[in-house]
């Protein structure tokens, strides 16, 4: 748990890092011109920033180590999820590859849930309420969506015991793409479209309009998802939507506290 913890004050650090280089990324290259820096909002998405980005995690690994404990105690359960480890003996190399495909495809899944149940709607839509879509927006999201992503993926994740520092590594990398993703950029990466998520795959995510029943472009790291299940929208023109959000995102609050209910 310690070394969770550790790990956790390491990625901040990492986090600032990226922050800073994809900020001055869309200074240099910016899509969106008339894009303000000082957008509505930005404030709010600095507390997202900061709190989604360190605390929540600390909080949340606490609380669930705390909680699984009382029930292995009290279903007098001996077996430990963590002893499996599936890739333990692998060199790290492959640890990183298995762990990076394997995380990418759980948690796509996830965040389609996210989008096809109302209950877990009512929690996503938070990150949905980015109306101008740059670096920062990566880490406006609810609190109970974290609870949500690290109770569906504690499972798979942790029986391939893999090492801390591929943990680490694979986090640091995977907030890079994030930010990038969401960032003011006019990028896509060519062929590797169909395999990478790319700023110009992932605006058509936060399209006001959905173009399937439940929206689209669900990657978070690999693209190639989306096109395999069917789910990928990319048209030539235009190449960003007329309008980001959700239907009725007029009536969704605007006071942090209200948004940070569950």
């Amino acid at each position: 748990m310690w070394d969770f913890i550790w790990n956790t004050r390491g990625y901040f650090f990492w986090l600032l890092v990226v922050s800073v280089f994809v900020f001055f990324l869309e200074r240099l290259f910016p899509w969106r011109k008339e894009q303000k820096v000082m957008r509505k909002g930005i404030w709010q998405d600095f507390f997202f920033l900061v709190f989604n980005g360190h605390y929540l995690a600390i909080v949340i690994s606490l609380a669930t180590a705390w909680l699984l404990s009382k029930i292995a105690h009290f279903f007098q359960i001996s077996w430990n999820p963590e002893s499996v480890n599936l890739l333990s003996g692998a060199p790290i190399w492959v640890q990183a590859i298995v762990f990076l495909v394997f995380k990418d495809l759980v948690e796509w899944w996830i965040h389609r849930a996210l989008h096809t149940f109302p209950w877990l709607w009512r929690f996503h839509k938070l990150h949905h309420s980015i109306h101008d879509m740059d670096w920062i927006g990566n880490f406006r999201f609810h609190w109970m969506e974290v609870v949500v992503y690290k109770t569906l993926s504690y499972l798979p994740l942790t029986i391939l015991g893999v090492d801390g520092n591929v943990i680490l590594i694979i986090a640091v990398i995977g907030t890079l793409i994030g930010h990038l993703n969401h960032a003011n950029l006019r990028w896509d990466y060519g062929p590797l479209r169909h395999i990478l998520n790319s700023p110009r795959f992932h605006v058509w995510h936060h399209d006001k309009v959905n173009h399937q029943p439940h929206g689209q472009n669900f990657a978070i790291f690999f693209s190639f998802w989306d096109w395999l299940f069917g789910t990928a929208y990319w048209p030539e023109q235009p190449e960003q939507p007329e309008a980001l959000g959700f239907q009725g995102d007029e009536k969704y609050p605007q006071p942090l506290w209200k948004r940070m209910l569950p």
